[in-house]
Formats: C-alpha cells, sequence, structure tokens
C-alpha cells in the first residue's frame, strides 16, 4: 500500500465514522503506520493534522443537523462531542477543583486579578496557572476591591490586582473567534482554560452549556436530560445561577421553556446583548 492510500483509506474512515471521534493511535492502525509516522504523513499529505481535519468534519456535520432542525444538545452528542468542549469553536475547557482544592478555599494558590473593559461593559476577572476562575460584570462603581464572591469562593488564596494582565486576558475571551469562529484561526495560546469550584452536579450541568454552540439556545428542561437528570430543572436552574465564570461557561444560551430569554444573573439587557453578538460574530 502506498502513502496515498494509506490516506485515502483513513479520510474514507472518517468519513464513514467521524461521530465516533476515532483517537490517532485508531487512525494509525487504519493506515498501518505507528501513530508518529502517521501524525507526519498525513499532515504532508492532508496539510492539516488528523485532529483539525477530523474537526472540521464534525463541523460540517453538525452545521447540516442544525439545518435539519435538530436539537442543539442532540446535534452535539451525535456529533461525537461529549467532552467539555463547545460545539464549532472547541475554544474552552473546564477543569473542576480537587475536594480538597475545593475544601481548602484556594489556600496556597496565587490569583491575579484585575478590571477590564468588554463589549458587555466593565469585567472582573481572576486566574492561576490553572485556569480563569472568575469572570463576572459588577456593577458601576462596584468593583473597587476583590469582588465579594471571588474573595469567598477563594477566601484563602493571595491575591494580586493586574489590571493590565486583565485587558489581555479579556482580549482573548471577547475575540470574534470566542463567538463561534473556527478553532483553526485561534493561536493555541488563546485557548482558554475555566478553573472553577463546584459540586459533581454543577461541573456536570456546566460541562453541558459547553456544548451548547454560540448564537443558540437550549431550555433548563433540555439540559437536565441531557445529563440524564430529566428531574432536576430547578437544580440545573440553581447551577447556572452559580456560574463562576461569566461568558466563558455560557449560561446565557439557557432559556425557560416558554422561550423567554430572562433570568440572567448579570442582567436580562446584557444576556440579550451577548446573544446578538454571538449570532451576528459566528
Amino acid at each position: 500500500m502506498n502513502d496515498f492510500e494509506r490516506i485515502a483509506r483513513v479520510i474514507r474512515h472518517l468519513d464513514a465514522g467521524h461521530e465516533h471521534q476515532p483517537a490517532l493511535a485508531d487512525l494509525a492502525e487504519v493506515a498501518g503506520l505507528s501513530a508518529f509516522h502517521f501524525h507526519r504523513l498525513f499532515r504532508r499529505w492532508a496539510g492539516v493534522t488528523p485532529k483539525d481535519f477530523l474537526q472540521c468534519l464534525t463541523a460540517e456535520f453538525a452545521k447540516q443537523r442544525l439545518r435539519d432542525s435538530a436539537s442543539v444538545l442532540d446535534t452535539a452528542l451525535e456529533a461525537g462531542l461529549s467532552g467539555p468542549a463547545r460545539l464549532h469553536d472547541l475554544l474552552v475547557t473546564l477543569e473542576g477543583a480537587s475536594p480538597g482544592e475545593f475544601k481548602r478555599k484556594g489556600a496556597g494558590l496565587r490569583l491575579e486579578w484585575g478590571l477590564a473593559e468588554s463589549p458587555f461593559g466593565l469585567c472582573s476577572i481572576a486566574w492561576s496557572d490553572r485556569g480563569i476562575c472568575h469572570l463576572a460584570f459588577p456593577e458601576p462603581g462596584s468593583a473597587k476591591s476583590v469582588p465579594a464572591e471571588l474573595a469567598s469562593d477563594w477566601g484563602s488564596a493571595e491575591f494580586r490586582r493586574n489590571d493590565r494582565a486583565a485587558g489581555a486576558q479579556a482580549s482573548a475571551i471577547f475575540s470574534p473567534a470566542s463567538a463561534g469562529g473556527p478553532a483553526l484561526s485561534l493561536p493555541k495560546e488563546v485557548r482558554l482554560t475555566a478553573f472553577v469550584r463546584g459540586t459533581a452536579f454543577q461541573l456536570k450541568v456546566w460541562r453541558a452549556l459547553l456544548r451548547i454552540p454560540p448564537g443558540h439556545l437550549a431550555s433548563y428542561g433540555r439540559i437536565a436530560a441531557a445529563i440524564g437528570e430529566p428531574h432536576a430543572v430547578r437544580a440545573v436552574g440553581s447551577a447556572c445561577a452559580r456560574n463562576q465564570v461569566a461568558f466563558l461557561i455560557p449560561c446565557h444560551r439557557v432559556i425557560r421553556e416558554t422561550g423567554i430569554v430572562q433570568g440572567y444573573r448579570w442582567g436580562n439587557a446584557r444576556k440579550q446583548a451577548i446573544l446578538a453578538w454571538e449570532a451576528s460574530n459566528g
């Protein structure tokens, strides 16, 4: 089998079963090569990595399912995106604090914190080397010190204010690509991690939120069903309200069963503005 035939076999394999999100080792086995040699060969022939090629196939499949009126979360699951990633841009990953870290409330952790302008008003951002642990939209004039919620969640941490670095974080978070642009247009260093404190149930809800594509909506009931807890609609709403990282964990994409776009902890007008911004930049 020559190199072209190896690549053609893998592409046919992906076309037939990309929804299973095969790993590099699985594709290498189809090609009859080691993972290392297959990765080099595929990139030379296709111009992109196997992972990037798979993401392109997944995005096209998802768009077609959405055009066919499949529900947003069903589309994410059918596309094989059951992990903590957005459907289209695969931009944000979610890391939960361990039980010990949860209990210690950040003891021994150094957090950078600052204020920055965003398309939706002044925002407060905090982060560590583990990821962004706080993003909120404070009321004008109220953000002169470490926000009360941040101090409560991570009260034992060491805080250092850095507005300049917060501005750089905001530039990455609120780039047009984060509204739905393709992941391939983003350098790797722009991809973001949210590092949060939450119960197992809250983490499950927040990971489900990350599977709602930018510019789209899902109901609290649909989220509850998607995580296997169809009767936990109220608890889903409470988890959304407890979200510590606004915008990145997109609780703004969740609406009531009646279709009313309300109930956002940072204001209904801001929720509608974010949804419109995502739609126009998608």
